[in-house]
């Protein structure tokens, strides 16, 4: 900054002398070395919430009237109004219990001029602080600079503002003939929230901005940028949002997986378990049924019907063929009723049945018929010997 800031008024300058020595006098003893100097700090500013005076060693501050609402000045820039600038206003407005709070904001010529160009414009910027509840009246076209007449016209007890230099142009310190003074009320900075701090993030995130006003309706020529560029930011939108389609499927997906996964891990043991019952009464069925599983009959059947006539040899062999069918049909009732009995005394208490015991095969039927044929053809002559 080119200007230098006013000298303070000898009638300024020997009241607040005078306020310091009263102030120094009624101040309590520091209670450790890391205290502020009682001298410099009188005790309302101590027992102040919101006053940081820890940064107050360097310089005095003066004691606050007590007749009226103590008259607190802030002033700044207050592009993109946000949280920070808010709390360093709350501070200033809870540092004694009554408070006039006054804010004043720089217009946009002398912003422009010293620090450089403002997403906001000055009115827009006035209404924004005007909107915040810790204040009480808008300075418009604030000074960039402080001055005694200034201080005057508004009738200033305290300027607040954190204790950081602030330097412009060729003064150190915009702030040093306020701390001269004594009229310095220094509060706490809030970090990590600034302007400087949110422009950056729109400027690194350039593209993204552009193509959220893109989609909603703003033009290319409201934007600055050009016809390819415009192109340029619709393709990589369109490309953003199938990569995010594809991201949501996959998604999905594995959580379908992860469902079925979950549901089979949970009825595997009962499937594996209902397989192998499954299994050993199949292959219980299959040792019961098996021929070499059949209970053997015995080899000495009595024939049940035998063909009363002897007239030749080959009414005997139709009658032993008889006989044969006769045994053989006998053996498969008998076989039916043993795979009957097995089915009904099957227990699971033994999964493997023993072998069963083999029997020699039942001798044939035309053995037997052989074996007799002597026989009766030793009968036939005396029978028709007794018919002649």
């Amino acid at each position: 900054m080119s200007a230098a800031p006013a000298s303070p008024h000898p009638a300024e300058a020997s009241s607040s002398s005078s306020s310091s020595s009263s102030s120094s006098s009624t101040s309590p003893a520091p209670a450790s070395s890391n205290a502020p100097d009682p001298s410099l700090v009188p005790e309302a500013i101590l027992n102040s919430p919101s006053v940081d005076v820890s940064a107050s060693t360097t310089f005095r501050i003066n004691a606050p009237p007590t007749d009226r609402a103590v008259r607190i000045y802030c002033d700044g820039i207050y592009d993109l109004f946000h949280y920070g600038h808010a709390k360093a206003l709350e501070q200033a407005k809870k540092a004694f219990p009554n408070v006039h709070l006054l804010v004043g904001v720089c217009n946009d010529r002398e912003t422009h001029k010293r620090k450089g160009k403002t997403v906001m414009v000055d009115h827009e910027r006035y209404e924004s602080v005007r909107h915040c509840k810790w204040v009480d009246q808008v300075i418009p076209d604030a000074p960039w600079i402080i001055t005694q007449a200034f201080i005057d016209e508004h009738q200033i007890d305290y300027v607040a503002h954190d204790d950081i230099p602030y330097a412009a142009g060729d003064v150190a310190d915009v702030y040093a003939f306020v701390k001269a003074q004594g009229r310095f009320l220094p509060t706490k900075r809030t970090d990590g929230i600034s302007t400087s701090d949110l422009i950056t993030r729109i400027v690194r995130d350039y593209d993204e901005y552009l193509r959220r006003n893109l989609n909603r309706g703003v033009s290319p020529q409201e934007l600055n940028i050009g016809y390819f560029k415009e192109k340029r930011l619709r393709v990589a939108q369109q490309v953003m949002e199938l990569q995010t389609e594809i991201k949501s499927e996959l998604a999905e997906w594995k959580d379908e997986w992860k469902e079925t996964v979950k549901t089979w891990e949970d009825k595997s043991a009962g499937y594996v378990k209902g397989f192998v019952s499954m299994f050993q009464k199949g292959v219980k069925l299959l040792r019961i049924r098996s021929p070499t599983g059949s209970r053997p009959t015995s080899p000495s059947v009595p024939q049940k019907r035998r063909r009363a006539s002897d007239d030749d040899g080959d009414d005997g062999d139709e009658g032993d063929d008889m006989d044969a069918d006769e045994n053989g049909h006998e053996d498969r009732q008998r076989g039916r009723r043993h795979d009957a009995d097995a089915d009904e005394g099957e227990s699971d208490e033994s999964p493997i049945d023993p072998p069963p015991v083999l029997s020699p095969p039942p001798r044939n039927t035309r053995q037997q018929k052989q074996q007799q044929q002597p026989k009766q053809q030793q009968q036939r002559p005396s029978k028709r010997r007794r018919q002649g």
